[in-house]
């Protein structure tokens, strides 16, 4: 601790001597926090009940090294699960994390992953340390699920492929090696898009600007405004992309979209750079949401997809993922990937092995891979079915003649409802159904017993709070 030191000179009178009064308990000190009393007498170093000569007292105050730091800011969408903790109210709704539940509103773990952790039981696999890039067959198999086992960027060793902490961890990895090696290059980032993407580019000095993507008239894609900012950004810069079931507005460009997105970073000679943080579990399809990426990666472009299992495996607590960066040759992928290695060694040594083994597991394993299938489009499929009953339910009880389509067009466990700040507030406080404020929802913290409800308080939010 830091210390403040107050210091006063003693009078030569043992009756006027502040340092007596104190020792004999005539003298108190504020209130204050108050450390330590120092007393130095320069002739003698025991107190005289007669005289006290000249004395030095300094009392040391503690202060803290750390009273610059403010209090950080709730997260926006962690700390609405906190303020669902605390409602006590029996109808509350808890549709602000990305987490899929049940039709009982319960988490799932799935069946094919307790399957899989009981391999490694029976196995009885060690937890050695894991090398920097993390598991090989993990690695293997999820740039072949990524690109497809057939694509000649796998079959060239075109891929630079590294295990990361879940799809955070893997952004960050890609971010840091941009800083590194594209000084200067700017990233684009749909508007809106992830709450922690930007967090992601601040922390690692990597500068970003928006591109427009949500049209708040259609409650759609503004395909012109994304296309026109493409164009205009600075040669060379990195374009964020949602693979698929774009975060947070569930509106995804159409193939032919693809294409044009696609022509356009071309010609102004941007990278690409995928988050896929849905494969499966958007369409429940594994290829048809890998299908964005695919396009990209046929039209030989160097790319960066970032991959994550917290979704579609629910392995949201294992942190499991992994950064790609598709190469022109596999010389220089070799070389993207000992730098991608380098700059994971500081920041976490090596990555953790049992959600790796998990997936190396489910994917590795024809019968666990089929199984694993079954239980994505079954997922995909009840949030489906909520989305469906949601819509339903909207246009049944809202007279108003508002067109609530949009939401059978999105697509995934999110639904951007078009509701402001203030509405979405009223959300909360009169309905106690909790989402962020920027009007998403999570469809997959929804039942189709609650559908009702909700479409109640949307109507409700939506025609009586501006």
């Amino acid at each position: 601790m830091a210390s403040n030191v107050i210091s006063a000179a003693a009078s030569a009178s043992p009756s006027a001597c502040p340092v007596t009064d104190l020792l004999k308990g005539k003298a108190k000190l504020g209130s204050g926090n108050v450390g330590s009393l120092f007393i130095k007498d320069k002739g003698n170093p025991f107190l005289n009940s007669k005289s006290c000569g000249r004395i030095s007292m300094a009392v040391a105050v503690n202060v803290s090294r750390f009273e610059a730091i403010t209090m950080a800011p709730p997260d926006p969408i962690l700390g609405v699960s906190e303020a669902f903790k605390a409602d006590n109210d029996e109808k509350k709704l808890n549709l602000g994390v990305g987490a899929y539940r049940t039709e009982e509103l319960q988490p799932y773990v799935l069946d094919v992953v307790k399957k899989a952790e009981n391999l490694m039981l029976e196995r009885g696999e060690n937890k050695e340390y894991l090398p920097i890039e993390g598991l090989a067959a993990f690695n293997k198999a999820t740039a072949e699920l990524l690109f497809g086992a057939d694509s000649p960027v796998i079959s060239e060793q075109r891929v630079a492929t590294i295990q990361g902490l879940s799809g955070t961890g893997s952004l960050r990895l890609a971010a840091v090696l941009i800083e590194r090696y594209f000084p200067g290059a700017k990233v684009l980032i749909s508007s809106p898009t992830w709450g922690n993407h930007k967090n992601i580019f601040n922390d690692a000095r990597v500068p970003w600007s928006e591109y427009r993507y949500y049209d708040p008239k259609t409650v759609g894609l503004d395909f012109e405004g994304m296309i026109e900012d493409i164009k205009a950004a600075p040669e060379g810069s990195f374009v964020l992309l949602h693979g698929c079931a774009h975060n947070p507005t569930g509106i995804d460009p159409t193939p032919e979209q693809w294409e044009k997105i696609a022509d356009v970073i071309q010609e102004k000679n941007h990278i690409p750079f995928f988050d896929v943080a849905y494969q499966g579990f958007a369409s429940g399809s594994l290829d048809q949401d890998a299908a964005s990426v695919r396009l990209f990666a046929a039209r030989g472009m160097e790319i960066f997809v970032a991959q994550s299992y917290s979704k579609n495996l629910g392995l949201y607590s294992e942190r499991i993922g992994a950064i790609n960066v598709v190469c022109s040759s596999s010389d220089t992928a070799a070389r993207v990937k000992s730098q991608l290695k380098r700059i994971a060694r500081p920041m976490y040594s090596n990555p953790p092995i049992h959600g790796a083994r998990i997936v190396a597991n489910v994917v590795g394993d024809p019968a666990l891979f089929g199984e694993w299938k079954a239980e994505m489009e079954m997922m995909a499929g009840r949030i489906k079915g909520v989305r469906q009953k949601l819509y339903d339910s909207l246009t049944s009880k809202d007279k108003s003649g508002k067109d609530w389509s949009f939401i059978l067009k999105q697509i995934g466990m999110f639904s951007f409802t078009g509701l402001n700040k203030n509405q979405s507030d009223n959300m909360t406080n009169k309905w106690h159904v909790y989402m962020t404020k920027d009007g998403r929802i999570s469809l997959a913290g929804l039942n189709l017993a609650k559908c009702e409800y909700l479409a109640d308080a949307i109507i409700d939010s939506y025609h009586n709070v501006s």
